[in-house]
């Protein structure tokens, strides 16, 4: 931190040049007083700083703030980590653009860390915009970092199916049903990885990446509960969602990772493991973007106290 203060000194000026009048302000009147009559504007742009300066320097020295994984999020990781070599997993994409700041990185890292696995992984998605977010996961670590996993052998893009949960009624007993082609075309007797599979019970893990309906709920109802002993799934969901999964867990989802913050867990978790002295960047997402939400959540907790303090205080001098 010392050398980052001291190299990007200009930074530092500028921050303390925007506080001076609130210093003299607070010199002038005191700091109760400064504080009971505070302009909004002033708390604006302290939010400025606390957002800016994390975002800038994860950026400039490319370190993350530290990240202890959860214990859900662990119990997400075991569940693939305890798969072997050639296991089949289902990977569902239910999500789009508009979420993709939670969710991408947790389907970055699900979908490298099955990569690492060297798990046969195979990709649906039952919202539209599904397919467009697994081909863009898929260019930016398959095609980027692991050449050597060979499309129809190792993985495999089954695409977009409308119907929502109707999809899932169907596909646990009967994939070919529905699924016909793969989202290039080809038929799926001639996709050497689908040979033998009749429906997602022989799938060994489901993976499900959830922005709402159709997601996490649906699959849980309509695959994990009619068979309970055949299928077994984690899931990644939104922070506004993620609450509503609770009640499912263990029984039904032994894993789950919540918003932007289980998936910087989960990064820890498969950087640890994988990663090496010097992680790739591309892989720390979750983690570089849970910066400036800590600093910005404890600058709330902290107004919210000083907020409460002072209200307390003035009512008391008022009597």
């Amino acid at each position: 931190m010392a050398g980052f203060l001291v190299g990007q000194w200009w930074l530092v000026i500028v921050v303390i040049l925007t506080l001076v009048p609130l210093a003299r302000l607070i010199a002038r009147l005191g700091l109760f007083a400064a504080l009971i009559s505070l302009d909004r504007r002033w708390i604006f742009l302290i939010m400025l700083w606390s957002v800016l300066v994390p975002i800038y320097y994860i950026g400039v020295t490319g370190y993350t703030f530290p990240e202890v994984p959860s214990a859900l999020a662990q119990a997400t990781y075991d569940e693939i980590e305890a798969l072997d070599a050639g296991d089949r997993l289902l990977l569902s994409f239910d999500f789009d653009p508009a979420s993709e700041g939670e969710l991408g990185p947790m389907a970055t890292a699900f979908v490298r860390h099955a990569a690492e696995r060297r798990l046969r992984m195979y990709f649906i998605a039952l919202w539209p915009v599904g397919l467009q977010m697994i081909d863009e996961t898929i260019a930016r670590v398959i095609a980027r970092d692991f050449p050597q996993l060979v499309y129809g052998e190792d993985y495999v893009n089954l695409g977009f199916k409308s119907g929502g949960e109707a999809v899932i009624k169907v596909i646990v007993t009967n994939l070919r049903e529905l699924y016909t082609t793969d989202s290039r075309g080809t038929a799926i007797s001639d996709i050497p990885m689908m040979e033998g599979i009749e429906n997602i019970q022989q799938m060994d893990l489901v993976l499900n990446v959830s922005a709402g309906y159709p997601g996490t709920k649906e699959w849980v109802q309509y695959a994990v509960t009619p068979y309970p002993e055949r299928i077994r799934l984690v899931a990644g969901a939104t922070g506004v969602q993620a609450p509503l999964l609770y009640p499912y867990i263990p029984r039904q989802l032994p894993g789950l990772l919540g918003a932007i913050k289980g998936a910087a867990e989960y990064e820890k978790l498969v950087t640890d493991a994988y990663g090496g002295t010097d992680p790739d960047p591309a892989y720390l997402e979750g983690l570089r973007r849970m910066g400036p939400q800590l600093v910005a959540h404890l600058l709330i907790i902290a107004l919210i106290v000083v907020a409460n303090a002072l209200f307390f205080l003035d009512r008391e001098a008022s009597r």
